[in-house]
């Protein structure tokens, strides 16, 4: 049996970086799962590899057909962006482990669609100080830099991914990213004692 191995972390907990690693290390053979978003693009990101960038009408077409696994609307002091994993027939679990990255919400919507079985959450914590560090020079680099929304999801992390929350959804693994290569070894000894347990 195949995985989808999950990412979650709070904003600026490394996770993105994380993603790339895991997809360069060619023996997980990890496949990517690409969500879609109706966000803005933004400074080094590129169509098809963070996101697939779309609109409102694309949502509500795949909403219609019933292909949406799970969808996460955020009203932001830029208005409504909304995050989503469709059935577009990027996943097949038959002959391919994959990885995902999203939040709480989405991690439990896709355990919902696929199974608990199938589901492999890899939580990632960096402590909030260095957080909130890592996310202000990050911002700094864009353009135009939204400083306002940066709060909004510092703030906004706190209630989602919560103690209770996590203990709800069976989240009892962490991985710190205080550094990052000791955190990259131990997800991928986890990767590894899942795959090579099913072959």
């Amino acid at each position: 049996m195949h995985h989808i191995f999950y990412l979650m972390g709070k904003s600026a907990s490394g996770k993105d970086t994380i993603y790339q690693k895991l997809l360069e290390k060619r023996d997980l053979d990890l496949q990517r799962i690409v969500l879609y978003t109706t966000r803005p693009i933004r400074e080094g990101e590129a169509e098809g590899r963070e996101y697939y960038f779309t609109d409102e009408q694309k949502l509500q077409t795949l909403q219609n057909e019933g292909r949406l696994i799970e969808l996460r609307s955020y009203d932001t002091v830029h208005g409504v962006w909304h995050y989503f994993t469709a059935d577009d027939g990027q996943i097949n679990l038959k002959s391919h482990d994959y990885l995902g990255i999203g939040t709480l919400e989405s991690y439990q919507k896709m355990k919902e669609y696929f199974g608990q079985d199938t589901m492999v959450p890899l939580y990632i914590e960096v402590e909030d100080g260095e957080r909130l560090s890592r996310a202000l020079t990050r911002e700094k680099k864009q353009k135009s830099p939204r400083y306002a929304e940066l709060c909004r999801r510092f703030l906004a992390d706190c209630e989602d991914f919560s103690e209770e929350k996590l203990l709800a959804a069976g989240i009892t693994q962490r991985f710190s990213n205080a550094n990052l290569e000791e955190c990259m070894a131990e997800i991928e000894k986890k990767i590894k004692s899942m795959i090579y347990c099913e072959r």
